[in-house]
């Protein structure tokens, strides 16, 4: 298993490095820079300071360098759009993201599985209504999700319709503060949820519908086990594989889907804030923002491979060899 894990730890730093490094190449190499940025008619000698603060005077490859050699210091430079190191720009919106992201997949898994369970252990008209509301759900991509909710909570006036935070949440107590943010969770998380709980609902349903007829399944039958505890202390834990092989695609759709979710509730986080370094043609928040994002995927393709090898003893023994 020690094997196993610096395999996956290793894959983990390479997905960041190329990740973070592919965005940096393409911002610096698409057309304008940030100068485009200091207004309609900007001075010369203003123009040519800010390109040599940012390295914009120099070839690509030797201002990748420079940023690669501090990066592994993990400084990532200078951000152009809020005058401030990187790290510290990021730091704030990483944290955001990963509370809702964090949010979303405790809901998509305990929604998902749970649906998933019912719906292949029995037959009848309420596994059928989950199907059906499944399907809807899968097909509906987060943008879209994100749209209604916010129009729902406008109309409504349940939940609030985006933001993190109240207006004047800044004034609250930490105890207030946190309530405060609660009540904004919800909206965002089960936009992002709703796809991969639905996600989950087919797989788990699928699984589970094998693992009711596997041999064992039916000698505990056969010896009097309840309904109950058959399906989750015998089958559920088996049926369990397919979820952990994909939980790490899960958290990637997750991530990519809150750019999108982030943007439409103003969810101050990674999505927004690399949308607007992008507006700004800002290269090291751009490169840092996907740093951040590569990272985010990468613990979860590594969690998800973890748990993999938990549940699955084969992949144990391939490890182990």
């Amino acid at each position: 298993m020690r094997a196993f894990f610096v395999r996956r730890v290793a894959f983990a730093l390479v997905l960041v490095a190329c990740a973070s490094s592919a965005a940096f190449v393409l911002t610096r190499a698409a057309p304008g820079d940030v100068t485009t940025q200091l207004g309609a008619f900007p001075r010369p000698e203003e123009v040519a300071a800010t390109r040599a603060r940012f390295g914009l005077d120099r070839p690509v490859a030797a201002q990748w360098l420079a940023w690669a050699g501090r990066a592994l210091r993990f400084d990532f430079g200078e951000s152009f759009l809020y005058n401030r190191p990187v790290t510290g720009v990021l730091l704030p919106a990483a944290l955001n993201t990963a509370l809702l992201a964090a949010v979303a997949l405790v809901v998509a898994t305990a929604g998902g599985l749970a649906m998933g369970v019912v719906s292949g252990s029995r037959a009848g008209g309420v596994s059928a209504v989950i199907r059906a509301v499944s399907a809807v759900c899968v097909s509906l991509p987060p943008l879209l999700t994100s749209l209604i909710f916010v129009f729902l909570a406008a109309r409504t006036g349940w939940l609030p319709a985006g933001g993190m935070t109240s207006a004047g949440a800044g004034d609250l107590t930490w105890g207030r503060w946190l309530l405060d943010v609660a009540w904004h969770v919800p909206l965002p998380a089960l936009a992002l949820a709703l796809p991969i709980a639905a996600t989950f609902e087919r797989l788990q349903s699928q699984a589970m519908t094998e693992v009711v007829g596997e041999p064992f399944v039916r000698a505990a039958r056969a010896r009097g086990v309840s309904d109950l505890h058959l399906i989750w202390r015998h089958a559920w834990p088996v049926s369990l594989r397919p979820i952990c092989a994909v939980l790490g695609v899960a958290i990637g759709a997750l991530l990519s889907g809150s750019f999108v979710v982030e943007y439409v509730t103003t969810w101050p986080g990674l999505g927004r804030l690399m949308y607007e370094a992008l507006r700004a043609r800002d290269i090291y928040l751009v490169a840092g923002c996907a740093a951040m994002g590569s990272l985010f995927l990468a613990c979860g393709t590594l969690v998800g491979d973890l748990l993999l090898a938990v549940v699955d003893p084969r992949v144990r023994d391939e490890a182990r060899s």
